[in-house]
């Protein structure tokens, strides 16, 4: 393994950067704002809307100081994240180098709405019938919420078998 760890996964989290921004740059060109796109009748949809908050607007009803916190904190993570995915050695961590790498490109896929545009966009609606609605997402949460349950199954099922192996 090189002196960089497992960095060499940052490709993953370019590739969630593209298409997370590619995405959102199509819904602010040309999906309407605040209309629902049927794409799966009673299941999904595409639904143009911004987020000034956190997951599923916490806090998007405040004076706009929320921004700063949010893009703060996903500055802190994503460097924490470097800094994990540089000091992973072992052949046997790329399932945690890719899990890393995901939560990575969403989370700066998020930033750059957040510290450039002010708000988040948000596109995808999933949803049963006309009963429920999960919240609005983009390509960036689906990454972090992916790479998050890497994390904890790698942490579930593989950490240990590593630390034994290593002792």
């Amino acid at each position: 393994m090189t002196r960089f760890g497992k960095l060499s996964w940052v490709w993953v989290s370019v590739l969630v950067i593209i298409i997370d921004q590619s995405t959102k740059y199509w819904t602010l060109n040309y999906l309407p704002l605040q209309q629902m796109v049927e794409v799966i009748p009673n299941y999904l949809a595409w639904f143009h809307t911004y987020n000034f908050g956190a997951a599923w607007s916490f806090l998007a009803d405040h004076s706009g100081w929320q921004k700063w916190l949010f893009a703060g904190i996903a500055f802190i993570i994503s460097i924490v994240l470097v800094i994990w995915l540089t000091r992973l050695k072992s052949n046997k961590e790329t399932w945690l180098a890719i899990a890393l790498a995901l939560v990575l490109g969403g989370a700066l896929g998020n930033l750059y709405d957040r510290v450039v545009l002010g708000y988040v966009v948000d596109f995808i609606l999933a949803h049963w019938h006309a009963d429920y609605y999960f919240p609005a997402f983009n390509i960036a949460d689906t990454a972090i919420t992916v790479g998050a349950a890497m994390l904890i199954i790698d942490m579930l099922f593989f950490a240990k078998k590593r630390e034994s192996k290593s002792e």
